[in-house]
């Protein structure tokens, strides 16, 4: 079907839908699809490219496509997302839609003469490189059990061989958490590699603020929701994160510089180092007997994000545009390009175009929002008029499915300046909940707010709506007509969305407000505690130390890790606490524990009692001490309430 035809189509069919249905029902309204149709106008949809590229090689897929923990557990449906067919549905931002049928295609790919991926099995794509007696393995996915597939995929379809080398890219669990898949396969010796800060990063970086990040991803990635026309679409460069087990296997060697060039297994690899772009630590590196490039994260098949919505730290734009200009004299030639989510890219000139277009999206996000900023525009009025070029917003690959301009240029903002806008106003702004008494109180009370909303959403000005409905929610949070208006709102946004994560964050608000708070750990943390340093730990005791369980109380404890050949001393007061490295003078007790059996004794329920009645464990001193500061830690809440007080 023609687009202007399909066009017409939905606007007709969303029209009778609409008439059809009571007052502010979920289906998608007039002026929902009137935006959609929109939408629809404004895209390059002669621009098929990502259609070919991502079809190109294809090998086969798996013949169950419910990937299962141990225990038959489904963790992944590699088919999950194939009902992404034909014209997008009224309940689809038609850009969204489109990504998704790229996207969604799952299974092993050839992509050159010695290098697969398998895509699909999880957010992240693991990469295959035929070495001479092996395997190269490149990020091995989020989980062991979707790693552990995709082997068996590959080992099936092409060759059963060792794991010779395994290269992470970046820092983040999705391109490290399956590694354990290939314990038993990796060959005498065979070096894992990584770059500078890599390990500190990978288990530190969302340790200290973990719950917090971990409850707001599952919004971020719509965990709770379905998957469909009516739920998530997937997550932008990846149709979701796969749940199951997480592992680390610590890299041998981190690479240092750019320019650095390893023999792996025969293969010839040159790194260029790319820290505090993507991730805290970072690397891209290429083939250049094969003129292949991987750019890791650095490049993908949508507009990244600065800062993601979940919470981390500030990603630096400038350096992100400028890493991706050094990449393109320091791949100049390269004839295929892969990454670490999405499709590969073919032809010299092809790649040339997409990273400078590209490397200019991100430049211009920075620049333009750094201009604006100096001449007193504040992060919301620069996030509402800043908006790509038209030659960069025509690029697929540019356009707002992950990352989005309105969300990154308040990034900018922050980078520079804080969350602090300069206006006195905003020194010591009021409680949420406060202020939205005083604000429906003074718009004349609950039952006027709503009706304004209601005028609001039968204009389909769902922005304006849902900033009404959510003071009435916080000024009470027992108002239930406000919290189904609300859900109804969110979805009408979600419907019109072509970011997927603000899809998947619209939609688990709506469900929040008509089901209450419900978490899932999308980290599988706990696969990963045992990796946790020491210093790190006692970072986290000091974060969950409750001043008020303290008082004035004060403690000072040793404690001993003989199997990390490391001591710390660990003070407590003015409910503060803090660990210095070594044993030192006036303490009331010293801990000698494996580290381990403290790490289960804090996070799993393991109590250490057993072990010191063994002799497994020691304490000297006062054994009481211990108990003290194990009761004046506080729990975090992996559940708290996001949409509602």
């Amino acid at each position: 079907m023609r687009r202007s035809a399909f066009r017409h189509a939905m606007v007709a069919s969303l029209a009778a839908i609409a008439a059809a249905q009571p007052a502010f029902a979920d289906a998608p309204t007039l002026a929902t699809s009137r935006a959609n149709a929109a939408a629809l106008d404004a895209l390059p949809m002669g621009d098929v490219r990502d259609f070919d590229f991502a079809a190109r090689g294809f090998v086969a897929t798996l013949k169950d496509p419910v990937i299962r923990d141990a225990a038959g557990k489904p963790v992944w449906n590699t088919a999950a997302f194939a009902f992404a067919s034909g014209p997008a549905p009224a309940t689809v931002n038609p850009s969204l839609w489109r990504h998704a049928q790229v996207l969604g295609k799952a299974g092993l790919f050839k992509v050159t003469a010695r290098i697969w991926q398998v895509r699909g099995f999880d957010v992240a794509n693991v990469t295959f490189v035929r070495g001479d007696k092996g395997w190269i393995v490149i990020d091995p996915l989020t989980a062991t059990e979707t790693a552990a597939a995709a082997y068996s995929l590959i080992s099936e379809k092409v060759a059963k061989l060792p794991v010779t080398a395994m290269i992470y890219t970046h820092s983040h669990v999705d391109h490290f958490g399956g590694a354990g898949a290939f314990a038993q396969a990796l060959a005498k010796d065979a070096p894992t590699i990584a770059p500078q800060g890599f390990t500190r990063a990978a288990v530190s970086e969302n340790v200290i603020a973990g719950p917090a990040m971990g409850r707001r991803a599952g919004y971020q990635f719509g965990l709770e929701l379905p998957k469909g026309p009516e739920g998530s679409m997937g997550s932008g460069i990846g149709m979701g994160v796969a749940a199951g087990g997480r592992s680390l296997i610590p890299p041998t060697r981190e690479i240092a510089e750019t320019g650095t060039e390893l023999m792996l297994d025969g293969v010839r690899v040159r790194f260029q180092i790319t820290p505090g772009t993507e991730a805290p630590a970072e690397m891209n590196f290429g083939f250049p007997d094969w003129k292949v490039a991987d750019l890791a994260e650095n490049a993908n098949v949508s507009q990244h994000n600065i800062l993601t919505p979940r919470g981390a730290v500030i990603r630096d734009a400038k350096a992100w545009a400028q890493g991706l200009t050094e990449a393109i004299d320091f791949f100049a030639g390269s004839e295929v390009l892969i990454t670490s989510h999405g499709w590969p890219r073919f032809g010299a000139g092809e790649i040339s175009d997409y990273l400078g277009k590209h490397r200019d999206a991100y430049a211009y996000l920075h620049d333009q929002t750094v201009r604006l900023m100096n001449k007193g525009l504040t992060g919301p009025e620069i996030a509402a008029r800043l908006t790509l070029p038209p030659a960069l917003a025509q690029q697929w690959y540019d356009r707002p499915y992950y990352g989005s301009y309105s969300f990154n240029s308040r990034a900018v903002y922050q980078f520079y300046m804080g969350w602090y806008d300069g206006n006195p106003v905003h020194l010591a702004p009021l409680p949420p909940e406060d202020g939205a008494k005083r604000y429906v109180n003074a718009m004349g009370g609950a039952a006027r707010v709503r009706s304004m909303a209601e005028e609001a959403f039968a204009k389909g000005d769902y922005a304006w709506a849902a900033e009404l409905l959510d003071k009435a929610i916080f000024a009470d949070a027992g108002d239930a007509p406000a919290k189904a208006l609300l859900a109804r709102t969110y979805r009408q946004l979600a419907y019109q969305s072509e970011n997927a994560l603000w899809r998947n964050m619209y939609l688990s608000g709506a469900r929040e407000l008509e089901n209450g708070v419900s978490a899932i750990d999308p980290t599988g943390g706990a696969g990963l505690i045992g990796q946790l340093p020491p210093a790190d730990l006692f970072d986290v005791l000091a974060v969950r130390l409750d001043p008020a369980k303290a008082a004035d109380g004060a403690l000072m404890l040793g404690f001993d890790f003989p199997d990390k050949a490391s001591r710390f001393t660990v003070t407590v007061a003015n409910g503060v606490l803090v660990h210095r490295s070594g044993l030192r003078d006036g303490r009331q007790a010293t801990l000698t524990v494996r580290y381990a059996d403290l790490l289960g004794a804090l996070f799993a329920g393991q109590p250490l009692a057993a072990k010191v009645a063994s002799g497994e464990a020691k304490i000297e001193g006062d054994p009481a001490a211990f108990a003290r500061l194990v009761s004046w830690l506080d729990k975090p809440d992996p559940a708290f309430a996001i949409v509602t007080p």
